[in-house]
């Protein structure tokens, strides 16, 4: 049996080496690309934004494939196939609500402006620390 592995991707380059970690180790896994959208800023505008749209699961989609296909480029390059997923909402409660089907998390150690992190705090601290599954983080 193949290892799934859930990997978290934003727009970061921690994200990315997140991403090439997880294919590199795991090079006979099943990688899965997760993305969230519409997560928390200090002024609510991700979310605000997602919530005045007429179909949100369209306009998620969008905000996401700039990163997505980022991971698609990587996965070429390894000559790896991968999954994608987008969810909206915040992204620790995304990753740890799917973590039951997978057999390992990979993310990058932080991301986003130091503004940002304060806000919303460390998701990668806040997955390593409450994750049902081993939780690898990438610097």
């Amino acid at each position: 049996m193949s290892t799934r592995v859930l990997v978290a991707m934003d727009d970061s380059e921690m994200a990315e080496r997140a991403l090439r970690f997880a294919l590199e180790h795991y090079s006979d896994g099943e990688v899965t690309v997760l993305t969230v959208v519409g997560t928390p800023s200090s002024m609510l505008g991700g979310a605000t934004t997602l919530a005045l749209e007429d179909d949100v699961d369209e306009a998620a989609d969008d905000l996401a494939e700039p990163v997505l296909d980022r991971a698609h480029k990587v996965a070429e390059e390894f000559d790896a196939t991968i999954e994608t997923n987008v969810h909206v909402g915040h992204p620790v409660r995304a990753i740890l609500n799917r973590a039951d089907d997978y057999d390992v998390v990979v993310l990058g150690s932080h991301s986003g402006s130091i503004a940002e992190r304060l806000f919303t705090g460390n998701v990668a601290e806040k997955v390593f620390r409450r994750s049902p599954i081993p939780v690898t983080v990438v610097r």
